[in-house]
């Protein structure tokens, strides 16, 4: 079929990125299922900071490619032995396919399973097939999904299948950003009722993260970041303390006013950030990082404080989560009004608006955008 979709063909253009123009909107090909794969229909697709950091260069990926990898849709098709799914499923896209075979996925810990790494980092999807392609030259897939389209082919262990009453721009962000910072707290930190908390960086993933300390009981939660109306929005939410973090004595008026945090989830990627987050961590403390900053930097630590103070420093990728069993809990909390992620969404945008939507992110005007690949561009 002919759909239209939002190639990134060079990396490190320059932002503004709405003159630059690393996203191509373009139209492209798109083969139907095979055996093992599922057609959906994209409803919403997210604007992430891991999509931003291969359009500067920081992670390459294989280019060119259809990118996008938190969205939700409606399945349209299957491909022979799909039997989990069906035409009408409303889904969620998760970006790491597990096989539930291996050692890791058996331990419960499909987030760190490998079979899909392979055919990430050769632009296919987790069959080997490719479905993309224009003019008669092969795209790349994007962590077995290529969202930024209005259509998708995808294997099945990238979907969850979600209810059908609930709106679609909103399920998905609990492919990323929800299952990501949910999830070093529930999963990665295994955070205590009665516990404080702190969380650097308040984009989604940080925000989400904040709000399921919240949920879990933390009787104060610190949030900092650099933007003050993301600050402000913390409070709202239920944030006790707020921090700049562009102030020099940020460590020391924390430390000062609470005290080292139980917990301290860093989801910035950035090393200052990281660095600020051991600072902050209490005696015999947690901090979890969770920011995928760029391969070359790099957190130094005092050992022999380290050893001494009994902190713990750990990584978190997508949330230590189970996503089929995970999302479905967290959007249980979200219906209880407990993990009010509506009120991070910021805007829904076109697909021809897709290059501004990373300027908004880069601004820090946007926590969650959305792209609806159905919607016309906006006056």
């Amino acid at each position: 079929m002919k759909m239209r979709a939002a190639v990134l063909r060079t990396a490190g253009l320059p932002a503004p990125f709405a003159d630059s123009k690393p996203f191509e909107v373009t139209e492209v090909d798109l083969s139907g299922p095979g055996p093992g794969e599922v057609l959906v229909r994209i409803a919403a697709a997210g604007i992430c900071h891991s999509d931003l950091s291969a359009v500067t260069g920081d992670r390459p990926r294989r280019l060119p490619a259809v990118a996008g990898h938190e969205a939700a849709g409606v399945v349209e098709e299957v491909g022979a032995g799909v039997a989990a799914l069906a035409p009408g499923d409303h889904v969620v896209m998760v970006f790491v396919a597990s096989c539930g075979a291996c050692a890791l996925c058996l331990g419960g810990r499909p987030n760190l399973c490998q079979s899909s790494w392979q055919a990430r980092a050769q632009g296919t999807l987790q069959t080997g097939a490719r479905r993309l392609s224009q003019d008669g030259q092969p795209l790349n897939h994007w962590s077995g999904i290529s969202a930024f389209a209005e259509y998708a082919v995808v294997t099945p262990q990238s979907l969850v299948r979600v209810d059908a009453d609930l709106p679609l721009d909103i399920a998905a962000i609990f492919g990323c950003a929800v299952v990501t910072g949910v999830g070093a707290v529930i999963n990665t930190a295994k955070l205590t009722p009665g516990s404080s908390a702190a969380v650097i960086g308040l984009g989604g993933v940080g925000l989400s993260a904040m709000l399921g300390a919240l949920a879990s009981g933390a009787r104060l939660v610190a949030a900092i970041d650099v933007s003050p109306a993301k600050l402000e929005l913390a409070r709202t939410l239920g944030a006790t303390h707020v921090y700049d973090a562009r102030k020099p004595d940020c460590a020391e008026q924390i430390l000062d006013e609470l005290g080292g945090a139980d917990f301290v989830f860093e989801m910035s990627g950035a090393a200052p950030a990281a660095r600020l987050a051991y600072q902050i961590t209490g005696r015999g403390g947690t901090m979890v990082t969770a920011g995928l900053p760029g391969p070359a930097q790099r957190l130094e630590l005092p050992l022999a404080e380290l050893v001494a103070t009994e902190r713990t420093v750990k990584g978190s990728y997508m949330g230590s989560a189970s996503p089929v069993r995970d999302i479905p809990r967290y959007l249980g909390l979200f219906r209880a009004g407990r993990l009010p992620v509506d009120r991070l969404r910021t805007a829904t945008l076109s697909l021809d608006e897709i290059n501004g939507a990373f300027d908004r992110m880069v601004s820090g005007t946007s926590v969650r955008d959305v792209v609806d690949p159905w919607q016309k561009t906006s006056e």
